[in-house]
């Protein structure tokens, strides 16, 4: 009797507990599923992207980075395991601006600069210059914004190939209306070998770059009030004026993230001259990206290949942590 008289207590103060609330309702707690689904599923959708983006980057990465530490030559393909550990002896080696390894990844980093410095820039020039052109309403502009972006559309492998038999000497459009047409050289260039070849790689690096400027400066035109135009119409504000004093000011946010965004595309760019040129880059041409892959699958020098691959991850880490810095305290002061 006693036992069933203290489990009726029991019973009651849970009964009680469980009882708070408007109108004495009891609260259940969430069940299982319930909680999944309210504080677990979230994490759950975004399980296949963490897996591919490790699968993809981060787990290769990683491998890289161990790679780079290692003698790896075609010795020990088959067992990479294997290759005896040397440390930093491999950043020495591409560091080593003496030697002939360190002098050739030098003169390529220092193309790959000038390269990045122009295709970036006329990128970034055409797209401003075709999204402000294209701001205000007039027949054809829907047709206009279609074209302009068809390079940006068109597949890289495409577009890169047409334009390397664009580039021919002998049969090519390039040289056709150059020489041929408007005669304004004494004999047909070599685009793809030669001097000439860097002229050729901004040139498709403009032409494939510019439409995603102009697409994303087009976007961000859409945000300025055209009150702003109309106040200084009135004022007697010009065109240049406007672009200078409203346009442009207003842009500076987008802008930023377009430079950045720009600048570590091309300075990464490996699809544009591998198609363009093949293997062997021509000497004027040597993206470093074209350098690395050589100085790995072509020599077989896995080891130093990857040790260049990591200085290249740490110097685009750098700038981009100094350009993020810089533009930080240029919009706090602004906005200050």
């Amino acid at each position: 009797m006693t036992a069933t008289v203290t489990t009726d207590s029991r019973t009651e103060k849970s009964d009680r507990v469980t009882s708070r609330g408007t109108g004495g309702a009891r609260r259940r707690l969430p069940r299982i599923p319930d909680r999944i689904r309210q504080g677990g599923l979230p994490y759950l959708l975004l399980l296949p992207a963490v897996l591919l983006e490790l699968l993809i980057h981060v787990i290769p990465m990683i491998i890289g980075i161990v790679m780079s530490f290692r003698r790896l030559t075609q010795f020990f393909i088959g067992n990479w395991g294997a290759a005896p550990w040397t440390g930093l002896d491999n950043y020495k080696i591409a560091v080593d601006f003496n030697a002939p390894i360190g002098e050739a990844l030098l003169h390529s980093f220092f193309v790959t600069c000038v390269f990045t410095f122009f295709a970036v820039g006329l990128a970034w020039l055409f797209g401003v210059t075709a999204a402000i052109m294209l701001q205000e309403n007039f027949r054809g502009r829907g047709f206009l914004r279609a074209i302009f972006l068809v390079p940006y559309a068109l597949p890289v492998y495409a577009a890169v190939i047409t334009w390397a038999f664009m580039f021919q000497r002998d049969n090519g459009l390039v040289n056709h209306v150059l020489h041929d047409q408007l005669g304004l050289t004494d004999q047909p260039s070599f685009w793809l070998i030669g001097d000439n070849s860097i002229y050729a790689l901004i040139v498709v690096s403009v032409w494939k770059g510019w439409p995603f400027a102009f697409l994303i400066v087009m976007a961000g035109l859409q945000n300025i009030p055209r009150e702003l135009y109309e106040a200084s119409a009135i004022d007697g504000a010009g065109i240049w004026q406007q672009i200078r004093k409203i346009t442009l000011p207003s842009l500076r946010p987008v802008n930023q993230v377009l430079v950045l965004v720009l600048f570590l595309w091309t300075f990464n760019d490996f699809n544009t001259p591998y198609v363009l040129f093949g293997k062997a880059a021509p000497e004027n041409a040597d993206l470093i990206s074209i350098h690395i892959y050589q100085s790995s699958f072509v020599t077989w020098n896995f080891g130093t290949g990857s040790a260049m691959s990591v200085l290249l991850l740490l110097f685009l880490l750098v700038v981009t942590a100094v350009y993020l810095l810089i533009t930080s305290r240029g919009r706090k002061g602004a906005d200050a």
